[in-house]
């Protein structure tokens, strides 16, 4: 998944490991006796943008003595997923630094594999403050926020100039906009990512927290989609499909195949991350210099948009936990997480960024992105995370289909979750 990415370009996934250590306010001389102090690997996803290996050549010249080794996974989140939790499991201390993906966060956390954090050792306060709350479970912070992303809309700037028109802030614009503007000028009204994966669990939750619902609450352990706000979200949805606004085509778009068909001038109105900016304004775009890019719209103004992005965590096995820490601050200090915009191209944690000039100037959705993120909620959390996702897209991918009612998805999936939260 392409936001999966945002840490290699839509995730990069690195593992910070620690073995019996219950934090990190230890001295200097206590390090070097206890061995909290040497060399370490970082784990990722594959680091699509090649940025992350000069940052840590950096980090290898001022520490000669805590050297990192990158260790690159394969591309696919679900591939990363399961060569670090057999790596977690097994008790092997191959892995030092974890960058998970957000959603993995509460998983990693209840099953051990990753250790608590002190909170005063890392720079919360200077973060955007909705991505602190990815980092947590039970109360406690489990890993440092390192990339952040939020959904945006996307909207053919021109079409809606000529008509006179602004983008949409709320659904019954955005609807009316995609029912009748879009089929004049051939093309279809609005896409988001509708296949049966982790971006279809991202857009469905994206509208039943719009709406004003939830799919989870109290960190998973209470279900709450059987809600009037939960129907509505996926009727929204469904409505589209069954109205034609959403086009049978988009059920088949993840992010990439949704990028590339606004890309190609086909949608007036597309949700997607904020990737797709810089992709869309490339030479040998049909729509580049004709788009702009606004928070998502909602059933009365703005909606809601799902955290992506990743964070970094300590491992419960890592060899050196002190040095991880350091590692874990260096990456997420001002000057490397302003390196992490312009050198990688995704979107930093660090609130700062998103009001300096220079940088609006060169990435002037980041206003947006802002707005967006300071609005966004994470994915359901849940210790069964992969369980709970799996559940919200089959369920979803039946509404769409219109082969269910919102009514009957909704008391499906409450069924559904209520056996997956009892387990174990």
């Amino acid at each position: 998944m392409r936001w999966m990415h945002a840490a290699g370009r839509a995730l990069l996934v690195a593992a910070v490991v620690l073995a019996g250590y219950a934090g990190f306010g230890v001295r200097a001389d206590e390090d070097a006796a206890s061995g909290a102090r040497g060399p370490m690997t970082l784990v990722t996803a594959g680091d699509l943008t090649d940025y992350l290996s000069p940052l840590l050549d950096d980090w290898n010249r001022d520490h000669p003595d805590e050297h990192v080794t990158l260790v690159e996974l394969p591309d696919s989140a679900d591939e990363t997923r399961a060569q670090m939790i057999s790596e977690l499991r097994s008790g092997r201390d191959r892995f030092d630094v974890l960058n998970i993906d957000v959603a993995w966060t509460s998983e990693f956390a209840a099953a051990g594999w990753i250790s608590p954090l002190e909170r005063d050792r890392f720079p919360l306060d200077a973060l955007l403050r909705p991505v602190v709350d990815t980092a947590t479970f039970d109360g406690r912070l489990y890993a440092v926020p390192y990339v952040t992303n939020a959904g945006l809309l996307y909207y053919r700037k021109d079409i809606l100039d000529r008509v006179g028109e602004k983008p949409p802030h709320t659904w019954a614009e955005l609807v009316r906009q995609a029912r009748t503007i879009a089929p004049k000028y051939g093309l279809a009204g609005y896409a988001g990512q509708f296949l049966p994966y982790e971006g279809l669990t991202v857009n469905v939750t994206e509208a039943v927290h719009s709406a004003g619902g939830s799919i989870l609450r109290d960190d998973g352990a209470r279900v709450s989609v059987d809600s009037d706000a939960a129907r509505a979200g996926l009727r929204f949805l469904a409505d589209g499909v069954r109205d034609g606004w959403i086009s049978r085509e988009a059920l088949g778009y993840k992010e990439e195949e949704s990028r590339q068909a606004f890309q190609d001038g086909r949608l007036l109105f597309l949700r997607n991350w904020p990737y797709v900016y810089a992709d869309a304004s490339a030479e040998g775009s049909k729509v580049a210099g004709r788009f702009g890019a606004v928070p998502l719209p909602g059933p009365d103004g703005p909606g809601t948009s799902v955290l992506g992005g990743s964070n970094l965590a300590v491992s419960s096995h890592a060899r050196h936990p002190a040095s991880a820490a350091d590692l874990i601050s260096y990456l997420t200090s001002e000057r490397v997480q302003r390196r992490v915009l312009t050198e990688g191209s995704l979107p930093p944690v660090r609130a700062a960024l998103y009001e300096d000039p220079e940088l609006i100037r060169a990435y002037p959705y980041l206003p947006t992105l802002r707005q967006s993120v300071l609005s966004a909620v994470p994915r359901p959390k849940s210790p069964r995370y992969d369980q709970v996702s799996l559940a919200v897209q089959a369920v979803a991918q039946d509404v769409m289909a219109l082969r269910q009612t919102p009514e009957q998805a909704a008391a499906r999936l409450a069924r559904e979750l209520g056996t997956i939260s009892r387990k174990g």
